[in-house]
């Protein structure tokens, strides 16, 4: 006791001589300092996340779709009359949040793809048809509405404001079988993980631990807010069990689709940079006297398109978009396709060792020349085939590199020469007969004038291929 007597009064004179201005400035940055912490304790570590689960799990709904398929019996019976085409129903099961209380519902596209029957089943088992408003496959998003009436919906406000940081506590949150949700947890393992199965840098994921059980497609991703930071979209796992490594669609692309549904677009129109660009290896970054190498560097810029006029050259690299860090040319794409037309981004280029500030207007793609798109038919190398113009909306609407050059493009493949030719959606064509094809109009007025001999150049996977055909 005597020990406390002696450090009560020093604790009290020290208190007495300090500044008071002082300790309320020591005091102000305490207040601001953020929210994130380590658990420090065993205490700590037990708390419950069900007051976020009470607070997100209203929102999220079962959702099946079914189709309507036409499986064709063996040919061999079919020679004798026998053996028609049989009629069989797929279905598929998936999640999905509810992000407007009227009924407006965002899933993944793959879930409901060519269902011609969605079911959407709420928390508490109500069931009601779902009408899609919007599919995106590129994004792998898909916007369903349905009637409720009057009632107000529970829903999940969406948070696209990007803060979420690697280490962050998740919920992964799912109605896979329609039997009840299913809850996981885990950690935000990474951001803006580009890799994508199908290739494609539409989206830049947000990776995380959390297990994505079987059906959880579609599920919402949230944060320890109850917000949606992302929809959980697919799962790398070598077991193909859910364990594995997650990916969910960040809040921000989520916010544009369901906006762009809400105001009756049936086409996400995304931003494009009016620039081709490259990785930064390592090799260029010593060239450049970066120490990391990161960014996107620009190789050739679109006459008029959006990178000419804010300044951008060649030999330039992008560092960062609206001060965040871009690690590659995916991940401008994706800054770019979520920002909204109109809008100004601040792109941090490195320009021959300076650093500068260049602005940036969203635009989208430009359909010049236009989309003219048609079916060939007639005695020629292209009978069957859906051909289209190749203007910079066309090659971001499929994912193709809109400097890949003049030429006409092959969309889809139906029965006929075309296709026992071997030509294939995605093949550019480039000449027949020694002429240039620069637009539909040219290739049609080629295939209906000659006959017979046909010698054909298309540009497949950046390769130009020449084939002589007789038809």
């Amino acid at each position: 006791m005597r020990a406390y007597r002696v450090l009560i009064p020093f604790v009290a004179l020290l208190a007495a001589c300090s500044d008071p201005s002082a300790k309320s400035k020591a005091q102000i940055p305490q207040l601001v300092q953020p929210t994130r912490a380590a658990p420090g304790d065993s205490m700590t570590m037990k708390m419950s996340f069900a007051p976020v689960v009470k607070r997100a799990a209203p929102a999220v709904v079962n959702i099946s779709s079914k189709r309507l398929v036409r499986q064709q019996s063996d040919p061999f019976w079919q020679m004798f009359g026998m053996g028609a085409p049989r009629e069989r129903i797929e279905g598929s099961l998936g999640s999905g949040v509810i992000v407007r209380s009227d009924g407006v519902i965002i899933t993944n596209n793959h879930v409901v793809q060519g269902g011609q029957e969605i079911t959407v089943a709420l928390a508490d088992r109500r069931e009601f048809p779902a009408k899609l408003l919007l599919a995106d496959p590129r994004t792998d998003l898909a916007v369903l509405k349905i009637d409720v009436g009057s009632e107000r919906l529970p829903v999940l406000p969406i948070d696209d404001t990007g803060e979420a940081q690697v280490g962050d506590l998740v919920l992964a949150i799912g109605d896979p079988f329609g039997v009840g949700q299913t809850v996981t947890n885990g950690i935000i393992s990474a951001l803006n993980r580009t890799a994508d199965p199908n290739g494609d840098a539409a989206n830049a994921y947000i990776q995380t631990d959390a297990a994505i059980n079987p059906g959880n497609s579609g599920g919402a991703l949230v944060d320890m807010d109850g917000d949606l930071i992302g929809v959980n979209s697919f799962i790398l796992s070598r077991s193909g069990s859910s364990s594995g490594v997650g990916f969910a669609i960040p809040g921000a692309m989520v916010k544009r689709i369901v906006e762009t549904a809400a105001g009756g677009g049936q086409v996400v129109v995304r931003p494009w940079l009016g620039a081709r660009t490259q990785p930064v290896s390592g090799e260029i970054a010593r060239s450049l006297g970066m120490t990391i190498p990161s960014g996107a560097l620009v190789a050739d810029i679109w006459p008029g398109g959006p990178a000419a006029r804010a300044g951008l050259k060649p030999e330039d690299v992008i560092l960062t978009v609206d001060g965040k860090p871009m690690a590659d040319p995916a991940g401008v794409s994706y800054a770019l396709g979520s920002s909204r037309p109109g809008e100004i981004l601040k792109l941090g280029v490195l320009r021959d060792g300076a650093n500068l500030t260049l602005n940036l207007k969203a635009e989208a793609p430009p359909a010049t020349p236009a989309r003219d798109e048609r079916v060939i038919a007639g005695r020629n190398p292209f009978d069957g085939a859906t051909v289209v113009n190749l203007s910079p909306a066309v090659a971001d609407e499929l994912g193709l590199d809109p400097f890949s050059g003049k030429g006409v493009l092959v969309t889809k493949m139906g029965r006929g020469f075309a296709m026992n030719a071997g030509l294939r959606p995605g093949d550019i064509v480039r000449r027949v007969n020694g002429r240039d094809i620069n637009s539909v109009r040219d290739l049609v007025g080629i295939v209906s004038s000659n006959g017979g001999q046909w010698q054909v150049t298309i540009v497949r996977g950046g390769q130009e291929i020449t084939a002589n055909f007789r038809t």
